[in-house]
């Protein structure tokens, strides 16, 4: 079923409503206030390793405060999103990890699923709308921001008069010239191809559109770098890459531009605690989500990777988006429900990588 499109408002902060989108993911509930279901203490006594597999830009930025903060030592896998999952699946039997931190519910809808992640729990914090909307009825893991996907970046000396829709890019114009990211990858590009699928309408209309993309030239890439790269090197004039990415990417290059095709989806990023970790190392994840999610996290976070990740718009009360993070008036989104696309996610990546990638 096609979710509703929501306007994301024109000054969107941490405080503002989040538009229709949350009513169009099931196994969601919005809720007056934000309060702890499990608690999470300020010490832990004799701690041991928390090991943090995180896709983020920040993550060495945030770990290292944490860490500082609380006496409690990290080992951080920092990665992208694909290879992470692939670890985790490959030793859920004996896990590794204590704490995932990507981009995209899906992931940890399909986790949840497999009953891989510790229920029940909320960080003492105030989220607000976009946090509300993105925790699940279950709690089974903690929102820490969210991006759009995708965005369309390009190079406004080389493209006078861009896309205006999804459609226009299976046109004779922009034949060779159009990149994106492998889903399988790229944690933030698999939401987007489940959101042009979920906006289609089916897997079926989704993969006629990206087999017509590919008949056009499309250009795939690892992840959003490479991506990039091959729009400032002029080997593609337009790129779909995480809102993020892309907008710190016109930070430094000011040639290149940001816009929306619509609809973009809703990327939340969160925090999963492995359910089969050990107790202390749960609460040592605990104690983490809420760091991340507090005052001090937040800045760390915020200025972890100023050019990258940290262009997020904020989900708890009281933390504004960075300053060069630009307003989206007018911008329709859509939210997907991750316990749809969440245990698609294997299969459809599969398929984009044996149709679309080869």
């Amino acid at each position: 079923m096609i979710a509703a499109a929501g306007l994301l408002s024109v000054c969107l902060s941490a405080t503002e409503a989040v538009s229709a989108n949350a009513s169009t993911v099931h196994h969601k509930k919005k809720v007056s206030s934000s309060k702890t279901t499990t608690k999470t203490t300020t010490k832990i006594a004799n701690p041991i390793p928390l090991v943090v597999y995180s896709a983020q830009g920040y993550d060495k930025a945030e770990t290292t405060a944490f860490s500082k903060k609380y006496h409690i030592p990290v080992s951080l896998d920092d990665n992208s999103t694909g290879p992470l999952l692939t670890q985790i699946e490959a030793s859920k039997n004996n896990p590794k990890w204590g704490l995932l931190w990507v981009d995209g519910s899906t992931a940890f809808a399909a986790l949840d699923r497999q009953g891989l992640l510790i229920h029940g729990f909320e960080p003492k914090v105030n989220f607000d709308s976009l946090g509300l909307a993105s925790v699940p009825s279950d709690k089974s893991w903690v929102p820490t921001g969210v991006t759009l996907m995708a965005a369309m970046v390009y190079n406004k000396q080389k493209v006078t008069s861009p896309p205006t829709s999804w459609q226009q890019l299976l046109s004779a114009k922009w034949k060779g010239k159009v990149g994106m990211n492998d889903p399988s990858q790229s944690g933030p590009t698999y939401p987007f191809v489940a959101g042009m699928m979920n906006y289609l309408g089916s897997v079926a209309k989704g993969e006629k559109y990206f087999t017509s993309l590919k008949a056009n030239g499309l250009v795939v890439n690892p992840t959003n770098g490479p991506t990039l790269t091959a729009l400032a090197n002029g080997q593609i004039d337009v790129a779909l890459v995480q809102s993020s990415a892309g907008i710190g990417a016109a930070m430094s290059d000011k040639s290149f531009v940001v816009k929306y095709l619509n609809p973009v989806t809703l990327l939340p990023s969160c925090i999963g605690i492995d359910k089969k970790a050990p107790k202390k190392e749960q609460e040592e994840a605990k104690l983490f989500a809420e760091y991340v999610l507090s005052q001090a996290g937040q800045k760390v976070m915020q200025h972890g990777d100023p050019t990258g990740d940290s262009l997020y718009y904020p989900v708890v009360q009281g933390v504004n988006p960075l300053p060069n993070l630009p307003k989206l008036g007018g911008v329709k989104t859509q939210s997907i429900n991750p316990y749809t696309w969440g245990p698609l996610e294997s299969s459809v990546n599969s398929w984009f990588t044996a149709h679309i990638v080869q």
